[in-house]
């Protein structure tokens, strides 16, 4: 697709519908994706690639951001810019799925080195669970949450309160959402994603482009609670995370050595606390 202006979260489609032996035309939104190319440069360094997903179009500067703190690359003021790569040689389709973060000194961490290493590994390279429990703790992050946590009751309220707060999901049905809520369940900030870890990326980013520290009481997501998502939690602080769905062995693992309180299988009637 070749973009004429920044592209929407959603778009437009004529699309058939059956249902039953009746057919008719009728038009539909679907959730947006789209590549984003995360850059990153700093003093004496050129901007070189470091991370390349699929998104959902929009708060593109906050997923890098917050990418960059969750992989701990760069602490929550280490940022200096964030900006649509200019480029001469950029397509049309490129213009606005290419990022640049600049950081005021030379990164905390490599910033290839967590994926490279899962990547190149042989079937003897030792990789286990307690080795991605260690390396997740030993990330450089944020000041962690020390205030009150939400008790059960407003932890059960959670998913309602975010799914009220998702406009695209109620347009298309295909995207996650994150959210970081205080312990009284008031919610900050709210990002959808057809990712679920793009989506907990732009709510860290968020606070971070807006000068607030991203540890708060509680991140809420959707969906489960995957290592990466347990991770993602722990790097930028919070106190808690719940999901809508369920765990991951490994997730319960990092939160209860990290002290991340974790809840999954949450809904209005009933939670899981895990750790």
């Amino acid at each position: 697709m070749i973009h004429s202006e920044r592209p929407g979260p959603t778009l437009r489609l004529t699309t058939e519908e059956h249902a039953g032996d009746a057919l008719r035309a009728r038009e539909d939104r679907v959730a947006a994706e789209e590549p984003l190319e995360i850059r990153l440069a700093w003093p004496g360094a050129p901007a070189r690639r470091v991370w390349v997903t699929m998104r959902t179009p929009g708060h593109d500067f906050e997923l890098a951001a917050g990418w960059l703190v969750h992989e701990g690359v760069t602490a929550t003021d280490g940022l200096h810019t964030v900006a649509y790569c200019t480029d001469e040689d950029l397509t049309p389709q490129q213009e606005y799925n290419v990022v640049t973060a600049t950081l005021a000194a030379a990164p905390e961490r490599d910033v290839g080195h967590r994926h490279v290493a899962a990547s190149t590994g042989s079937s003897a390279c030792g990789v286990c669970g307690k080795d991605s429990v260690e390396d997740a703790l030993a990330t450089p992050r944020a000041t962690r949450w020390s205030g009150p946590l939400p008790d059960p009751a407003v932890v059960r309220e959670l998913p309602d309160r975010l799914r009220e707060a998702q406009p695209v999901f109620g347009e298309t049905g295909g995207v996650h959402a994150a959210a970081l809520a205080t312990a009284e369940g008031e919610l900050l900030v709210v990002r959808e994603d057809v990712g679920r870890h793009n989506a907990v990326d732009k709510v860290t980013g968020a606070r971070v482009l807006g000068g607030t520290s991203p540890a708060e009481a509680v991140l809420v997501v959707s969906g489960r609670a995957g290592f990466e998502l347990a991770q993602k939690a722990v790097a930028a602080g919070v106190g808690s995370l719940v999901a809508v769905g369920a765990p991951t062995s490994l997730a319960v693992a990092l939160a209860r050595e990290a002290g991340l309180g974790l809840w999954g299988f949450t809904r209005a009637d009933r939670s899981v606390r895990y750790a």
